[in-house]
C-alpha cells in the first residue's frame, strides 16, 4: 500500500513539477513585454495599453500558478523559528492540521467564488475597460479557479504524505521520503 501511495504522490508531484517548469517561463515573456513597453514609449513615444495590461495579466498568471510550485515543494512562507525548533513529527502534525483547517477550505472557498465569477465573464465576453485593451478578459480570470484547482490537488497529495508518515507502519514512517528538504526533516 506504502509503495502505492508513494508512485501516486511522486507522480502528481511530477505533473506538478512540469506545470511550474513550463510556467516558469512567464516571467522571462513578462521581462519582453516590459522592456518592449519601455522601450516603445522612452525612446519612440508609444504607449500601448495592451503591452500595460499584458504586464499584470502575466504577473498575475506568475504569482497565482506559483503559489501552487511553493505548496507543492513545500517552500511556502511560515514562522521558521519556531518551526525549527520542532521535531519532525510534530511538524508533520502541523503540517497535517494546516492543509485540513486553512489549506483545504480557502482553495474550495477560491473555487466557490471564482467559477461564478469567470463564468459570467465568458458569458458576457468581457474585454478591458481601458480603450485598446485587450479582449476575453475570462482567459485571465480562468487562471484563478485553474491555480485554486491545482493547488488543492497539491494539498491533497501533501495530505498523503504526512498521512503516510504519521499513521503509516513504524518502519514506513521512517523511510517515507517527503518532498521538502531533508534539513526540514531533521
Amino acid at each position: 500500500m506504502r509503495n502505492k501511495l508513494e508512485r501516486v504522490t511522486r507522480q502528481i508531484q511530477l505533473g506538478l513539477d512540469r506545470v511550474g517548469a513550463a510556467l516558469s517561463w512567464i516571467w522571462l515573456v513578462l521581462i519582453a513585454v516590459i522592456v518592449s513597453a519601455v522601450v516603445l514609449r522612452f525612446v519612440f513615444g508609444i504607449g500601448r495599453i495592451e503591452l500595460e495590461e499584458l504586464q499584470w495579466h502575466l504577473y498575475a498568471i506568475g504569482f497565482l500558478m506559483g503559489i501552487v510550485g511553493c505548496a507543492s515543494r513545500d517552500r511556502h512562507v511560515r514562522v521558521d523559528v519556531i518551526r525549527e525548533r520542532l521535531s519532525a513529527r510534530t511538524r508533520d502534525w502541523v503540517d497535517l492540521y494546516g492543509v485540513l483547517l486553512f489549506q483545504i477550505p480557502l482553495v474550495l472557498l477560491v473555487l466557490w467564488s471564482a467559477l461564478p465569477f469567470v463564468a459570467i465573464s465568458l458569458e458576457t465576453n468581457e474585454t478591458s475597460a481601458s480603450a485598446g485593451g485587450l479582449p476575453f478578459r475570462w482567459i485571465l480570470k480562468s487562471v484563478l479557479p485553474i491555480s485554486f484547482a491545482l493547488l488543492g490537488v497539491a494539498s491533497l497529495n501533501r495530505l498523503v504524505e504526512v498521512g503516510v508518515r504519521l499513521f503509516g507502519e513504524p518502519e514506513e514512517r521512517a523511510t517515507t521520503s517527503p518532498t521538502h528538504s531533508a534539513r526540514d526533516r531533521e
